[in-house]
């Protein structure tokens, strides 16, 4: 069954409560299993809770007072949204991607990561919870970068799917703008090997197919995390993984900003290239499932929704994010963290 298929089958499954298919068959079961276990004792050796990165980014464009305000950024998802295996809050994806949405927007923007270390799609709805209730209104947009931990703990993608698009709708109807990083490419990871590493990339492209497909339908974007954030990753592990060589490291979080920020812009209309195809870089425009299908094998790919059944397969040219300049610096709100955020460089 092709990738597309079975991505549309996950989906469905997910709009109308059916069961879907497993994430694992039973093929050389006992194997898996050996080979999970392996897998385990040799990542995600205890790193330290990630640094807290919430507050103002890009304070020199304006204070939080100055009209029109800051842009609100909101961050939710497992460990990779978190920052997990880095020192400094700078470094963080959440960071690095509010420094490089005020770099675009010239303006200043609020961050607030709710993502949290080992969530499944399970916890997007209290993340939503944390974003939406009380008086402070909406983020503009968000991001959600979820849906490892679903695979490797075996969520039925059904359940997956259905869970995440269910958190898109509530920050959709609140007026947010919504960008996911789907599943990223669990085959990647260097202790695991055969034939777990094949079953664990088909899987989480799946998955990501089908978190494509279900939040489409809703007027979010996707960015395809691919071979763990990027095609450096498998080129160099070495610098890209943290020490648990399992999360990216300080350079594979840049990596992933790079990759989401393009995307992240365009949703708020910020970026100066249309949702035109540029047949140069390979762009098209495809039947939604075989978008999803296309774009989980390749990182850094983009899928927008464009009319009916039809989507736009988007590869954005990568900008760096913000320099030194626009490190950040506390939030003056009285919703300010009292945890520090991070200091210039």
């Amino acid at each position: 069954m092709s990738r597309a298929r079975t991505a549309r089958r996950i989906a469905a499954g997910a709009a109308y409560g059916g069961g879907g298919l497993g994430l694992v068959g039973v093929a050389a079961v006992g194997l898996v299993l050996a080979e999970v276990q392996f897998a385990k004792r040799t990542v995600g050796t205890g790193l330290p809770d990630p640094p807290r990165a919430d507050g103002l980014y890009g304070s020199e464009f304006g204070g939080p007072e100055l009209s029109p305000g800051p842009l609100r950024l909101g961050m939710l998802g497992d460990s990779t949204a978190a920052g997990l295996g880095v020192r400094r809050a700078r470094q963080t994806p959440g960071a690095l991607l509010a420094s490089g949405l005020a770099a675009v927007a010239e303006r200043p923007v609020e961050l607030r990561n709710v993502a949290l270390s080992g969530a499944m799609s399970d916890d997007l709805d209290r993340q939503v919870g944390l974003l939406l209730d009380g008086d402070a209104p909406p983020p503009d947009v968000c991001v959600i970068m979820i849906g490892a931990n679903d695979v490797t703990r075996r969520m039925p993608p059904t359940q997956s799917v259905r869970l995440l698009t269910s958190a898109v709708r509530r920050l959709r109807l609140a007026g947010s703008e919504v960008v996911v990083g789907t599943c990223p490419d669990l085959g990647t990871i260097e202790p695991v090997y055969q034939p777990l590493r094949w079953m664990a990339r088909r899987v989480s492209r799946q998955l990501a197919a089908a978190q494509t497909i279900g939040v489409l339908a809703l007027g979010a974007r996707t960015i395809s995390m691919g071979d763990l954030l990027g095609p450096e990753f498998a080129a160099n592990p070495r610098e890209m993984f943290g020490p648990d060589s399992y999360h990216p490291s300080a350079e594979g979080y840049a990596t992933a900003a790079m990759a989401v920020l393009p995307t992240m812009c365009a949703a708020l209309g910020l970026w100066p290239e249309s949702d035109r195809l540029d047949v140069s870089r390979d762009e098209d425009m495809l039947p939604v499932a075989k978008a999803a299908s296309a774009a989980a094998g390749e990182a850094g790919t983009e899928v927008t929704g464009a009319r009916g059944p039809w989507a736009l397969l988007k590869h954005r040219r990568r900008r760096r994010v913000a320099g030194e300049d626009l490190a950040p610096r506390p939030a003056t709100t009285p919703k300010a963290p009292t945890t520090p955020v991070a200091e210039p460089r």
